[in-house]
């Protein structure tokens, strides 16, 4: 299901400066069989806040190569977004199915505690809230936790709800309206977060088309949002008017972008193109408006944010709904570069940094 691009330098050393991050750490422990990666790309802004998630990886290099990937995306996702807030990440490698335990992940705890709040670590693919809370026996630089700890509770929710923003910001630059009623919408991915997401589009009446890893719950979407489940490499041949990437990263690239008959892009999923210098462009070549992915799913991270800083619920999903205005000011910015939205995205997010680092530059 994973398919990512292997950085070009062959060392360790190589992937990092590559990615120009501030520092990687690798977790292992022989009793609890953790093995594990937290990857911190840039605290300029504040602490690396990011997710663990835990995924049966092909290879080392490969869950070095996601770390990598996901951590950058969450400083971009912080910055753009306004939040006082670094990017990181962390995998921890195995199959959660089989290899998570309490004492698996209290251990995992104890690295991030030993992290002094550089790295806050929270929800993310194949982790629960009840996970957070094991971690949290161990570390308080744990986010996401369930309401009745004090904490913000599931943040998938918000992260649906933004991306479902940025999608009619995305639909009204493509088809001169907001409205996704009617609109053939092919959802990849029925998991927590595109189940959010679907429950919106139903409620506007869009026409769903679902896939999944796991055929039996794309199934299990369909009966119950009326939608047509098809495969999962089915999804990119259907008629659709918008294609919403919601599992794991990657799936624009060479093989998939030809075959999209869609003339929007827009998703929950991290890391959707596999060359951000490559299929970004090709995107805007085929006339395929694209939502870049760390701007429109900022919603969790929103959420999360105001559990460390104090604030609601209801707060973090008001400024989730201000990512409608920064979709349409982003793709309004890449057309006037004449770049594709994600780089546009990119640079607006580097800027901020710039200009905050320049603040701090003094004690």
């Amino acid at each position: 299901m994973i398919e990512t691009q292997i950085v070009a330098p062959e060392s360790i050393f190589g992937q990092i400066a590559e990615h120009q991050h501030e520092q990687i750490v690798y977790c292992h422990d022989h009793e609890t069989g953790l093995k594990a990666i937290i990857g911190i790309h840039n605290t300029v802004l504040g602490p690396a806040l990011g997710g663990t998630r835990m995924w049966h990886y092909a290879s080392d290099a490969e869950a070095l190569n996601d770390v990598l990937r996901l951590s950058r995306g969450m400083t971009y996702k912080a910055a753009i977004s306004g939040l006082n807030l670094g990017g990181g990440k962390a995998v921890i490698i195995g199959d959660a199915a089989t290899l998570k335990t309490e004492a698996l992940l209290r251990k995992f705890g104890r690295f991030v505690k030993n992290l002094n709040g550089k790295y806050i670590t929270a929800e993310d693919v194949n982790m629960t809230t009840k996970d957070m809370e094991y971690i949290r026996m161990e570390t308080k630089h744990v986010a996401g936790l369930p309401e009745s700890m004090g904490g913000s509770g599931d943040p998938s929710p918000v992260t649906a709800y933004g991306v479902y923003m940025g999608m009619k910001a995305a639909a009204k630059k493509a088809f001169g309206s907001e409205s996704l009623a009617g609109k053939r919408i092919g959802v990849q991915g029925t998991g927590h977060v595109g189940t959010y997401l679907l429950e919106h589009l139903q409620k506007e009446g869009a026409k769903l088309i679902v896939t999944d890893y796991y055929e039996d719950r794309a199934l299990d979407a369909a009966n119950r949002f009326g939608a047509t489940a098809v495969g999962l490499d089915a999804i990119y041949d259907q008629e659709m008017d918008i294609y919403s990437p919601c599992a794991l990263g990657a799936t624009l690239n060479d093989d998939t972008i030809p075959r999209l008959k869609a003339r929007v892009v827009a998703g929950c999923a991290n890391n959707q193109l596999k060359n951000e210098n490559q299929h970004g462009p090709e995107l805007v070549r085929r006339g395929i408006v694209y939502a870049p992915d760390f701007l429109i799913n900022a919603g969790g991270l929103i959420n999360v944010y105001s559990e460390v800083t104090g604030g609601s619920r209801q707060g973090a999903l008001t400024q989730t709904e201000k990512i409608y205005d920064f979709t349409l000011q982003v793709l309004a910015k890449a057309d006037e570069e004449g770049t594709h939205p994600q780089a546009a995205a990119i640079r607006q997010a580097k800027e901020r940094i710039a200009n905050v680092g320049r603040v701090k530059s003094t004690y």
